[in-house]
C-alpha cells in the first residue's frame, strides 16, 4: 500500500466539542503573534487543530496556504511533541511560507515543553 502524505485523521482535531474544550479549558500561550491552546493527554499521538478565519485573509487561497504552513510545521515537529492536543491561531496578516514554518517549528518546540 502506498503511503499517503499529509496528516491522517488521527493527527487532527476535527470535532467541535474538542475545539470548544481546548478554547474553554486548554492552557493558552501566546508567542510571536501566534496563539496556542494546549492540553496534555495520557497517551496517543499529538493532534492539531487550526483557527484560521476570513479575518486572516478574505481569499481562500491565502487561508489554505496558511493552513498548509501550519500543518507542515506540525508534521516536522510531531515526533517531539508527545501526547498533546494543540490548537493554533496564527497572527492576522501572517505570510505563509518557509520562514513561517521555521518560526512555528521553534515555537512549537518551546511552547509544548
Amino acid at each position: 500500500m502506498r503511503r499517503r502524505w499529509g496528516l491522517g485523521a488521527d493527527l487532527r482535531i476535527r470535532r467541535r466539542r474538542d475545539f470548544e474544550r481546548l478554547l474553554g479549558s486548554g492552557i493558552r500561550r501566546s508567542a510571536s503573534g501566534f496563539t496556542f491552546y494546549l492540553e496534555r493527554r495520557a497517551e496517543g499521538p499529538p493532534r492539531l487543530g487550526m483557527l484560521i478565519t476570513r479575518r486572516h485573509s478574505p481569499k481562500a487561497v491565502q487561508r489554505n496556504a496558511l493552513k498548509r504552513s501550519v500543518r507542515e510545521a506540525f508534521r516536522l515537529e510531531q515526533e517531539r511533541l508527545g501526547a498533546v492536543d494543540i490548537l493554533v491561531r496564527p497572527p492576522y496578516g501572517a505570510v505563509p511560507g518557509r520562514q513561517m514554518i521555521e518560526s512555528l517549528r521553534q515555537l512549537l518546540a518551546r511552547i509544548v515543553k
